[in-house]
């Protein structure tokens, strides 16, 4: 990856861009450094990595002029699924070449922001049985990056076996909501994960943000909720609330824990806000426009759940392909004789 990363950049050094790049080492550096860049006054800062990557930098760009680019490498990427990025794979190589093109060709667009105390997200905040689940598995960054979305599925599994409903009290603009909860999806976008079209409404500068309460108390309640989500019928199903919203405070009988684009991010109880129009970003001219309320754009129609479902199939396919064949190599390396050893 570093070295398709390195011809990326290249690339744009190619048509004029002057580029510095700058490695994270953990939570909040990316943030810092694109704070330090807009304060600095670059044009824009690259987020190269995946969602969690692509939220820090947007928590330093808000309210700024800076724009927000991405180069998709890493586990989730579903930003650049959504508008349109080719994501990098290790059979896949030559895609980021293929981004970089589109941050040369593609116009910048204001989109809001979600914000919990000093923290910004792009995508969605989640509290519940997801948000555990990003918990769970922050700690095991290497078997994250090793199995990608696969880790994301064994641990959602492991958890679902012994989930129950919280009670969660949420005031969505001064009207409050009782309910039995396991799991809260705050959202800016339409989709949830690359598979299911949660929001198929929800637009990136309409200046709220769309509420998702899937209500029950235990392991069956969720698995059919899951189903209904897959197959598109959740909304208006009678165990998931949906509502409108710029302001909403969750509250809950026990800490239930937050997740800001897929990376963990404290406790209820909390306040999510939309933030309007608060960051530009780099969106291609392909994306599709049913999610924009303002702006210019021709894009084709979303994919279908089994267009979706088989293309992230493919690239996990090609990825195990990739990581089996490392393993192999490297098997046979240690089990070959040293030449240099005496017989």
């Amino acid at each position: 990856m570093a070295d398709d990363l390195a011809h990326a950049i290249a690339y744009l050094q190619e048509q004029g861009w002057d580029v510095t790049l700058r490695q994270t080492s953990g939570p909040g550096d990316a943030t810092l450094y694109a704070r330090e860049a807009a304060d600095d006054g670059y044009d824009m800062v690259i987020a190269a990595g995946g969602d969690g990557t692509l939220g820090e930098v947007a928590s330093g760009l808000a309210h700024s002029e800076c724009i927000l680019g991405v180069l998709p490498v890493g586990t989730g990427n579903v930003w650049a699924h959504m508008v349109g990025i080719p994501v990098w794979t290790p059979m896949q190589r030559n895609t980021l070449q293929e981004a970089a093109r589109l941050l040369v060709e593609s116009q910048p667009h204001h989109i809001d922001l979600g914000k919990v105390e000093d923290r910004y997200f792009v995508l969605w905040a989640g509290v519940g049985f997801d948000a555990q689940v990003a918990h769970d598995i922050e700690p095991h960054r290497e078997v994250r990056r090793t199995f990608g979305q696969l880790s994301y599925i064994v641990t959602a599994l492991a958890l679902a076996l012994g989930l129950r409903g919280t009670r969660v009290t949420l005031d969505v603009d001064g009207r409050v909501h009782r309910r039995r909860a396991l799991m809260i999806v705050v959202t800016n976008i339409p989709l949830y994960g690359q598979w299911w079209r949660l929001a198929p409404q929800a637009q990136l500068d309409d200046g709220e943000l769309e509420l998702y309460i899937f209500k029950g108390s235990k392991t069956l309640d969720a698995l059919r909720q899951f189903v209904l989500l897959a197959l598109g019928k959740h909304r208006g199903d009678p165990s998931v609330d949906v509502y409108n919203g710029r302001l909403i405070t969750i509250r809950a009988e026990k800490r239930l824990p937050l997740h800001l684009d897929g990376d963990p991010a404290g406790y209820t109880p909390l306040t999510i806000e939309v933030v309007p129009k608060a960051l530009r970003v780099v969106i291609p001219s392909s994306a599709n426009r049913s999610m924009f309320r303002e702006g210019d754009f021709y894009g084709e129609e979303p994919p279908s759940l089994g267009e979706r479902i088989a293309a992230y199939w493919r690239e996990e396919r090609q990825r195990l392909q990739e990581e089996g064949e490392r393993l192999r190599n490297d098997w046979e390396r240690r089990m070959r004789p040293d030449k240099d050893e005496p017989r």
